[in-house]
C-alpha cells in the first residue's frame, strides 16, 4: 500500500511539474518568427509617442516582466525588447498608468485593447482604427487567459 502512495505522489508531483512547464513553454514553441530589428526600427522611426518597458515593476515578477522600448505612431505600436513567454498576452492603452495587477484591474474596462502580443522578442501590432493614441496616457501588457499583469509604461 506504501509503495501504492508513493507512486501517486510521485507521478502527481511529476505530472503536475510537465503541465506547468507545457503551459509556459507552448507559446514560445507555436509563436511566430519576431519582427526583425529592422522592421522594429522602420516602424519605430515614424514614432510620436516613446516608452519603456522595465523588468522591475511593483507588479511584475520573475514569470512576468517587460524589458525594452515602445514606439507608438497613430498606426502601429512596435516593441524591441523581450517579455517573458507566456499565454495569451494582450496590448492595451490606458487612460493612466497601472503598475499592478490591481490598478489595471480598476481601470480594465475603460482601457482601450489593442491586440493580441505573439512574439516574445520584438513585437509592432497595428492599431485598430477606432483607437486614438493620443487618448492615452499608457500601455499595459496583461495575460488574459491567467488575469496576470506582465509589464507597462507611462507615455504621456
Amino acid at each position: 500500500m506504501f509503495k501504492f502512495i508513493r507512486f501517486l505522489i510521485t507521478h502527481g508531483i511529476a505530472l503536475a511539474i510537465g503541465f506547468a512547464l507545457g503551459i509556459y513553454l507552448l507559446p514560445v514553441l507555436i509563436a511566430p518568427e519576431a519582427p526583425s530589428d529592422a522592421a522594429v526600427s522602420s516602424s519605430a522611426s515614424e514614432a510620436i509617442y516613446r516608452a519603456r518597458f522595465y523588468r522591475d515593476l511593483p507588479g511584475s515578477d520573475f514569470l512576468h516582466w517587460g524589458d525594452g522600448e515602445v514606439a507608438i505612431t497613430d498606426k502601429q505600436i512596435s516593441f524591441m525588447g523581450s517579455i517573458a513567454p507566456g499565454p495569451d498576452y494582450q496590448l492595451y492603452l490606458t487612460r493612466e498608468l497601472a503598475l499592478t495587477e490591481q490598478e489595471f484591474l480598476a481601470i480594465k474596462n475603460e482601457s482601450a485593447r489593442v491586440g493580441a502580443i505573439r512574439t516574445f522578442d520584438n513585437f509592432i501590432l497595428d492599431i485598430p482604427a477606432t483607437i486614438r493614441p493620443a487618448e492615452y496616457r499608457a500601455l499595459v501588457v496583461w495575460c488574459e487567459t491567467f488575469g496576470e499583469f506582465i509589464t507597462a509604461a507611462g507615455y504621456r
